[in-house]
């Protein structure tokens, strides 16, 4: 867009996926649009082929226009052709995080409101012991470990992709609209369970294709992070909308990294700030800059982020973002400097304010609120949620709960989080959750869980936690009860066992006092015990 058209609403065949899909197959039918390391490439024409045959599977398995589908599987082409299949049928997507299991998995299912979910194999074991709220029945892809379990109530079949020669016209009841939305994204939260941001196509639009002028149709953007997050959903559909073409990998993993964006022609990645502190803590090669990599995003913008361009020959760039937003900051690649989020983007009003709300002089720290002149590029409300949902755009402004700083020459600097969130190897926890689950833990009487820091960046958790009268908390043990419920990064790296935690005259926890004391002598290491979780790998 150009001009003042960043006020508009664009139409569908600018911003609606099954318009996009469709247009671009008829543009370039034998363009490049995916290709999967080690694995296929795919045409434009081709994955509007795959994208049909499984909606036209999905149709008839009772998907139908407006429904909320929920998908569980990791990065590939079962999880893109499943998202796309979904949109194209004009159903909402609903993706879950591959990590997730226990309580938070079972808040998520009876959120959402979905009674059908597409799941990897591997994962539908996790569903025996929860309560699955309105799911009533599961297409299974990928192949299990072990026989799948019996789940009363619910229907377990295999998804079968209909044959080329159906029909698939797939006509919808109502054209799909710029505001329809088109996903349902969990995000974390800090005071409850995680939320539902309704996100309509006017927002995916805008963070992604609208957004990245410096992304090209010629590029080729390396997918290294999960796409069930929108991190990386964002940059999936901003190829779409350019008309380029993206290549994927089932997870980011420092020793394959190189590797693949040579092998797959890769111009362009987003990197979460600890992805490129890994790399950049890999002993340096001849190699180094025998690659096809242009452009790095970097997020956030740390203070080692600079000598990632100058080791690797790339040139830098970031992004603010939020599943509720739409990337109304982006810098670079000039005078990139740490911490740095970047200027507003023209559709959007961003302030620094205090708590209540007035807005600060250039220099001050306090909390980074926006609001949007394109109608429907933020998000559209938590679902189910209105309490929160108010609570977050109270005053016509969305509260982002984020700590920055704006310079009187109008760059925005993050500063810090306002929320109690830790984010740990690129995935944000809800310290109220794993609370939670910490204190079910017979032995458990309460807990506080604590950011502290990581010598690789970001956060490592730090559970503090109280006994009941008369039991003793063993640290590892508790860790091997807590990786049985919660996803592996959420398990925390330290363990503290004191008789009582600090509270006000009120009752109420002290955490920053236990914030503020950070690892002390008694602090129990799960890593220095030799106990390390990884994620699941599926086949």
């Amino acid at each position: 867009m150009h001009g003042d058209d960043w006020v508009r609403i664009p139409t569908a065949d600018e911003c609606v996926l099954r318009n996009l899909l469709e247009g671009q197959a008829g543009r370039q039918p034998d363009a490049v649009f995916v290709t999967f390391w080690r694995g296929e490439t795919w045409s434009y024409r081709e994955t509007l082929e795959r994208v049909r045959r499984r909606a036209a599977a999905l149709r008839a398995q009772g998907v139908r226009q407006g429904d909320h589908v929920l998908c569980w599987m990791g990065n590939g082409p079962d999880l893109l052709t499943a998202w796309f299949a979904i949109n194209y049928l004009g159903a909402v997507y609903v993706p879950l995080n591959t990590a997730s299991r226990g309580r938070p998995l079972a808040h998520t299912l009876d959120n959402a409101g979905a009674s059908i979910l597409i799941a990897h194999a591997a994962l539908v074991g996790r569903l025996a012991e929860i309560d699955r709220g309105p799911l009533a029945k599961i297409l299974t892809v990928g192949t299990a470990d072990s026989e799948l379990p019996e789940l009363p109530g619910v229907a377990i079949a295999p998804l079968t992709d209909a044959p080329a020669e159906s029909d698939l016209s797939l006509e919808l009841e109502r054209p799909i609209q710029p505001w329809d939305p088109h996903a349902i994204m969990y995000s974390s939260g800090t005071t409850g369970a995680a939320k539902g941001v309704v996100t309509s196509y006017v927002q995916i639009y805008t963070m992604g294709p609208d957004a990245f002028t410096s992304i090209s149709a010629d590029d080729r953007c390396m997918i290294a992070g999960p796409i069930f997050h929108c991190g990386s959903t964002l940059y999936v559909y901003c190829m779409l909308g350019k008309g380029g073409s993206m290549a994927m990998v089932p997870e980011f993993r420092t020793a394959d990294f190189w590797d693949s964006i040579r092998d797959t022609g890769s111009t362009v990645v987003l990197l979460l700030g600890i992805m490129a502190n890994f790399l950049l803590k890999a002993p340096p090669t001849a190699r180094d800059r025998d690659h096809t990599l242009k452009k790095v995003f970097i997020v956030p913008f740390g203070e080692d982020a600079p000598r990632f361009g100058a080791r690797f020959g790339v040139a830098l760039y970031t992004v603010y973002n939020m599943t509720e937003i739409a990337s109304p900051l982006t810098a670079g690649p000039d005078d990139m400097v740490p911490g740095l989020c970047g200027r507003p983007r023209p559709c959007f009003e961003l302030r620094v304010v205090d708590s209540n709300d007035a807005e600060l002089p250039p220099g001050s720290v306090g909390e980074l609120i926006i609001r949007s002149h394109r109608p429907w590029a933020l998000g559209s409300g938590y679902y189910r949620n209105p309490e929160a949902t108010l609570a977050a755009t109270r005053n016509g402004w969305f509260h982002t709960g984020d700590a920055f700083r704006m310079e009187a020459d109008g760059r925005f600097f993050f500063v810090d989080r306002l929320k109690d969130v830790i984010r740990r190897r690129g995935e944000n926890i809800s310290s109220f959750e794993l609370e939670a689950e910490i204190c079910a833990h017979p032995a458990v009487r309460e807990a506080v869980t604590v950011a502290v820091p990581s010598e690789v960046g970001e956060d490592e958790v730090l559970a503090v936690v109280a006994p009941v009268p008369g039991l003793v908390i063993d640290p590892a043990e508790l860790v091997g009860f807590l990786a049985a419920r919660v996803a592996h990064y959420m398990v925390p790296r330290y363990v503290r066992v004191v008789e009582e935690l600090p509270k006000t005259a009120s009752g109420k926890l002290q955490k920053h006092t236990l914030r503020a004391d950070g690892l002390t002598e008694d602090c129990w290491d799960r890593e220095a015990a030799g106990i390390r979780l990884k994620r699941e790998r599926l086949g």
